[in-house]
């Protein structure tokens, strides 16, 4: 949804977006979409690096843009004393503080839990970091990418004989942001409902993953069993793969519960197979794993696409295309429900971009300007929230602060 909702749930919520790249600051995207003023800290010189991370359009970053929504960016040199100060000042009035620096940075900065604490208890203050707070690696630099090779979800993925493999996407970065988000609310309610103070919260990015991939854990400390590499197949369910139809369309299944796998046979036309236990026993299925799925491979092979989707359909199984792109966004049922926007913008002219993933019906997101030029409010932000004048404003300008 985009423009002015009725109700904003965050309203009046302020939030310091102090981090750079992606899963930081993708918490304070979420709270802003929600209501939350949400002020993004750039370095003056070079701004957040995800304006230049991926792909881009002359020269502007299409990520950020999505990234930095409903942002109001305000520049502070956080290497100066004055920018340090600046930065306390703001934390001061605000809410919710999120950091992805490494420790040892943030404590030579003043900018560390403690020393924050002690002059604003009430501060719910957010620490991302690549392996947590804690251990060996607390102050060891990293991204998501060793996040996805740490929580085992490299060594399970991708072909059997093939290498780990990891996502073309930012994936745990995505999955410590939802993670940190909910923590976030818990802090607030915790602070705000029940009469606590601020708190601290470290999320790092292997153990959000990792927690999806706990079956793999699982199954170690109880069997001594290390799963291994199986492609798009399941070891705990079949069919569920990826399959090419006659007209050369790929499609996926999942028989995940034992009545959809049931229903599969009829619509390939083996409905004897659904009295044979051999067949139909969820357990005793998986001993014919690679019958069944050859099976059903063969007859997605022989049908064109539409027919396989229709017949599947009438059958209620649990089939989908594979969608690139342009598909996805030329999907009607995504199009009936607005899941992708035109947003104006100044400087790409305009852009889609997706909107508010949860949906609420009173307090529902919404997206009211994608990510705007360095230093856009700073202004404006250090007048209203610290109440300087433009000439002192002008006075950290010339000093290199902000």
């Amino acid at each position: 949804m985009t423009g002015t909702t009725p109700t904003s749930a965050l309203a009046g919520l302020r939030v310091i977006d102090a981090a750079s790249l992606a899963a930081a600051p993708l918490v304070a995207t979420y709270l802003a979409e929600f209501g939350a003023e949400v002020i993004k800290v750039e370095d003056p010189n070079a701004g957040d690096a995800l304006r230049a991370w991926g792909v881009r359009k002359d020269g502007v970053g299409l990520m950020w843009k999505s990234v930095a929504r409903n942002k109001k960016p305000v520049t502070a040199n956080l290497r100066t004393s004055a920018g340090q100060e600046l930065l306390k000042q703001l934390a001061g009035e605000a809410d919710v503080i999120i950091f992805n620096t490494r420790p040892s940075t943030l404590e030579k900065w003043g900018l560390d839990y403690e020393s924050l604490r002690e002059t604003h208890p009430h501060l719910i203050y957010l620490h991302i970091t690549a392996f947590g707070e804690g251990g060996p690696d607390t102050d060891r630099p990293g991204f998501g990418t060793l996040g996805e090779a740490m929580s085992g979800f490299a060594h399970t993925t991708g072909e059997a004989d093939g290498p780990p493999t990891l996502p073309s996407f930012m994936l745990a970065d995505g999955v410590a942001s939802l993670n940190a988000v909910y923590a976030v609310l818990i802090a607030l309610y915790h602070r705000d409902v029940r009469g606590g103070g601020g708190q601290k919260i470290d999320v790092n990015l292997v153990e959000p993953l990792a927690r999806l991939l706990e079956q793999s854990v699982l199954t170690f400390d109880q069997l001594g069993e290390n799963p291994a590499r199986t492609g798009n197949r399941w070891a705990i369910t079949v069919p569920r793969n990826t399959y090419k139809t006659q007209d050369g369309r790929w499609i996926v299944m999942s028989g995940s519960a034992p009545s959809i796998a049931l229903r599969v046979y009829k619509a390939i036309g083996r409905p004897e197979l659904v009295d044979d236990p051999a067949y139909a026993d969820p357990q005793q299925r998986l001993q014919r794993a690679d019958e069944i799925d050859a099976m059903v491979a063969d007859w997605i092979g022989a049908h064109p696409f539409d027919d396989v989707m229709r017949i599947f359909a009438d059958e209620q199984v649990a089939v989908a295309p594979v969608y690139d792109a342009e598909q996805l966004l030329a999907d009607p049922h995504h199009q009936a429900r607005g899941t992708f926007v035109r947003m104006p913008d100044a400087d790409l002219g305009s852009m889609r971009v997706q909107v508010p993933v949860p949906r609420l019906s009173v307090t529902p997101g919404r997206v009211e300007h994608l990510g705007r030029e360095l230093g856009a409010d700073s202004s404006e932000i250090y007048a209203s929230w610290l109440g300087l004048d433009e000439a002192r404003i002008g006075e950290l300008r010339a000093a290199g602060a902000v």
